[in-house]
């Protein structure tokens, strides 16, 4: 709020990052250039009032945005809304459309073998451990990532992030992310910090305890509202967020002057769906559309079904299952002429391609993606999916080759690290098998603000996923059944 009337001495603008109008136009017209859509016109009205262009790293614009701009913003926004998009016949949004569009859409079940509630804890583990070994570099710029872990004697990535032995010189000129570095780095590591990458998992347990697996986006919005602090929420999450405070019924909520909607948000938010609907990607894919069309639109709504489907894969266990088939089942809920398919198919194209397959021979893929994808906002969903692909696949699915390589690959580095450590945990198969380094200094506690979750443990988190998983039985090879 402010502190006074505007004008007046002490006055301070509030700046609400990710939803003030003035600062999405800039968002928006970035994103229209990458569906192309031909916003040249719109560009020039915006630029020529006195509107500033995206900023690259940040939601809002450097200094206050002039408010007198708000009502422009707001009629511009509109206007790019009905431009036409050139690519809208080859991503849908729309679940049966999404459908039509794959043909290698999944059989409708998998066998789950046994062990079910041991994949999972290590994938509740494995997700917090990727994703809090990147929190320290999230914003920071791959070659801020390069010259922090070199400058620690931690490159290739090694281990934990520190700032013990970092030069001043190295710190001023690549500062780590200012909310993680007090709980994020290997000197200050006790228990799993919060964070929108752990807390949306949570938030998916109490979905489905409260709501069942027949939930509708219309649930997963009354949870948010009651169970979610809207200062926790960021990018398209933020706006749905506003949007159901305006009135905004779902899933207009996704699209209306959202700028976001094909940014990772709802990639983040899957793992729920693929854990609890072990070896059926097709229906965990179904279920991470019902969540993420809350927030997004077309390649935002893939990267959630994708996540979900490849979780879905791994969940259900067995000798066959291995990154490869994780990958593609995959690709198999997401239409093929998509942007997002190519990213994926780019990534694990570019991984294969690589002639040294050690983590230092990562460098040369992570080079070439950025290369390919570094136009885009470093949140955006295309080139995280590039790289998130990559990094799995150049690992082979192995849990510590695979978070080491997608964290020293930057852009959004902890989101990355959570949803590659959550497959491979899955592929690992048990805690046991995870290395002591990543999840001792996890102390088997979360800290949250959803729910009365505070300080919950992995393994509490596991047995209350699998309880929540398919309720039929599936025979196995074994002659078995298992839930």
């Amino acid at each position: 709020m402010t502190n006074g009337m505007p004008g007046a001495p002490g006055a301070s603008m509030l700046r609400l990052t990710w939803v003030q109008p003035e600062d999405l136009v800039g968002h928006e017209l970035r994103q229209a250039a990458e569906d192309g859509r031909d916003a040249s016109g719109v560009e020039r009205r915006w630029l020529a009032a006195g509107g500033r262009a995206a900023p690259e790293r940040a939601g809002a614009s450097e200094g206050p945005a002039d408010p007198r701009l708000r009502s422009l913003a707001e009629e511009l926004l509109d206007e790019l809304a009905q431009l036409a998009v050139p690519s809208a016949g080859q991503e849908p949004t729309g679940l049966e459309a999404i459908r039509a569009a794959c043909p290698d859409w999944p059989a409708a079940r998998h066998e789950v073998r046994p062990g079910l509630e041991e994949r999972l804890h290590a994938a509740w583990l494995g997700r917090a451990a990727g994703c809090v070994l990147g929190k320290p570099v999230e914003k920071v710029p791959l070659e801020g990532i390069r010259a922090l872990a070199r400058a620690t004697g931690n490159w290739p990535l090694t281990t934990w992030f520190t700032a013990r032995g970092l030069d001043p010189e190295t710190a001023a000129a690549h500062p780590w992310n200012r909310r993680s570095a007090a709980t994020s780095l290997a000197e200050n590591l006790d228990g799993a910090p919060e964070d929108d990458d752990l807390n949306y998992p949570l938030l998916g347990i109490l979905l489905l305890e409260r709501y069942g697996r027949g939930f509708g986006t219309a649930d997963v919005a009354r949870l948010w509202l009651d169970e979610l602090p809207a200062g926790r929420t960021f990018t398209a999450e933020r706006v749905a967020y506003r949007n159901l405070l305006a009135g905004v019924e779902p899933p207009r909520t996704g699209a209306y002057r959202n700028p976001f909607r094909e940014w990772i948000g709802a990639q983040i938010r899957a793992d729920i769906f693929g854990w609890t609907h072990p070896g059926d990607p097709a229906a965990a894919a179904e279920a991470a559309w019902r969540d993420a069309v809350l927030t997004h639109t077309a390649n935002g709504v893939y990267g959630a079904m994708f996540v979900a489907a490849a979780l879905a894969r791994a969940a259900g266990g067995g000798g066959d299952v291995d990154a490869e088939t994780c990958l593609a089942a995959g690709l198999s809920v997401v239409p093929p002429a998509s942007r997002y398919a190519t990213a994926v198919r780019t990534g694990i194209a570019a991984a294969r391609a690589a002639r040294d397959d050690s983590v230092a021979g990562f460098e040369a893929v992570v080079d070439g993606l950025h290369e390919a994808y570094g136009s885009h906002h470093w949140v955006h969903v295309l080139p995280n999916a590039a790289l998130l692909a990559a990094a799995v696949a150049h690992a082979r699915g192995d849990f510590d080759g695979a978070v080491r390589r997608v964290v020293s690959g930057g852009w959004d580095t902890d989101s990355n690290g959570a949803t590659a450590g959550s497959l491979t945990g899955l592929l690992a198969g048990s805690p046991a098998t995870l290395p002591d380094r990543w999840t001792d200094p996890l102390h088997n506690r979360l800290a949250t603000s959803v729910g009365a979750m505070d300080g919950v443990g992995f393994d509490t988190l596991a047995s209350r996923t699998a309880a929540l998983a398919s309720p039929t039985t599936v025979p196995t090879s074994e002659g078995s059944t298992t839930p």
